[in-house]
């Protein structure tokens, strides 16, 4: 289909999480023409990038393309620490522009295949199927999970050249894709090995606590969403806008949800506040 449609192989979207090493290993086997992409978040750690780039290297070896894509923003390279400050406001898990911004640009214009599993949360369970079609037009959105699906004939028809994805693995559970890679003997990113659970951003709200063990692995993305936080109040001061936050230091204990911080905003509190300021 990517071939009949756009001329061009399958693109295999690379985290440099487990999810995408299953990927890449099931369309090598398949015997497809692919290429392989990164989305750079600019937050990713050490091991993440290291791991894509020799990943990259062997590939390339083999002949397949691959491509790191930057994030850009209104026209502008940007990166997690120039992005704060123009949205003058942190991500959180109620406002993830971070993973818009820098993990989904990629791909546009492509057919797709990504690691998503149901497995993952409540929310790609409802949203998320082994077939996706996007458009300008989120009402014409497709997503297929089986093929009985009555929109099937509709989503092979359509001649749109959005984004189409592909997610294969979108109904295995952890233990499905650990026992693939043991098998297989698939290398995976070594944060797994230093005991992590998930892959991604170093500092994501959708971390939780365990942010608190990245930044104490990781100290120097603690210091950079420090100097983040700070420009962002800059901008906000400068702008005229009311804040509660005083220092960087504010910012960074709310966000990481600590107590006890004087003048700390209320999540809804916050939320009237992002209403309010919002470009």
């Amino acid at each position: 289909m990517s071939l009949s449609l756009y001329g061009s192989p399958l693109v295999v979207t690379d985290s440099g999480g487990k999810d995408s090493a299953i990927c890449r290993e099931i369309v090598r086997r398949s015997g497809i023409p692919y290429e392989v992409q990164h989305n750079l978040t600019t937050a990713d750690a050490p091991q993440t990038i290291y791991y894509i780039r020799e990943n990259f290297k062997h590939l390339e070896r083999e002949g397949i393309s691959c491509q790191v894509n930057y994030p850009f923003y209104k026209g502008q390279r940007v990166s997690m620490w120039t992005l704060i400050p123009i949205k003058k406001f942190p991500p959180t898990r109620m406002q993830r522009y971070c993973c818009q911004i820098l993990k989904e640009t990629g791909g546009q214009g492509r057919f797709i295949i990504t690691g998503v599993r149901w497995a993952e949360s409540v929310k790609r369970k409802n949203n998320r199927g082994i077939y996706e079609t996007f458009t300008s037009d989120p009402s014409k959105k497709i997503v297929l999970n089986n093929d009985n699906d009555e929109r099937r004939q509709l989503f092979e028809n359509c001649t749109l050249k959005g984004k189409r994805i592909c997610n294969p693995i979108v109904d295995w559970k952890d233990r499905d894709v650990w026992e693939y890679i043991q098998s297989e003997r698939l290398p995976v990113n070594p944060l797994y090995e230093m005991g992590f659970f998930r892959v991604g951003c170093i500092g994501c709200p959708m971390a939780g606590k365990i942010r608190w063990k990245e930044f104490a692995l990781f100290p120097t993305y603690r210091h950079a969403y420090m100097r983040a936080f700070g420009k962002m109040l800059d901008v906000i001061h400068n702008s005229g806008l009311k804040t509660r936050w005083k220092t960087a230091e504010d910012v960074f204990s709310w966000w990481m949800e600590e107590e006890q911080v004087e003048g700390q905003m209320s999540l809804t509190d916050f939320e009237e506040w992002r209403m309010e300021n919002a470009d």
